[in-house]
């Protein structure tokens, strides 16, 4: 299985850190519909850094590609192509490790959010 990591930067001065997160939890609201918040909870990792303006999105499973996919649409939409840069992050030899941390502080997310 490969991993698929998305490392997403905004634009320090074209996208305020609090709308970054908005346009983010909008994202992960439509995820939610088109797969119930179970599955969400589940199958999705997430970080947010908003000091940073950073998201990283685990979209190894379905459910995830779809959070990725709309969440790069809602950005670049809403911010411009150039506002986000979007990379691909390379797995660092054991994916155990880094998709439990990134599960870790999405479960985290979630319920601070609910």
């Amino acid at each position: 299985m490969t991993q698929e990591t998305y490392r997403y930067r905004f634009d320090q001065e074209a996208v305020p850190a609090q709308e970054m997160e908005d346009t983010f939890m909008l994202a992960l609201l439509a995820v939610e519909s088109l797969h119930s918040r179970s599955r969400v909870r589940l199958e999705v990792g997430f970080v947010i850094d908003k000091p940073n303006r950073t998201c990283i999105i685990n979209a190894v499973t379905p459910v995830g590609r779809d959070l990725a996919r709309i969440f790069t649409g809602f950005a670049t939409c809403e911010y411009g192509e150039r506002a986000v840069r979007i990379e691909r992050i390379a797995p660092s030899g054991c994916a155990c490790a880094s998709e439990e941390s990134i599960n870790t502080i999405s479960a985290a997310s979630m319920e601070a959010t609910a």
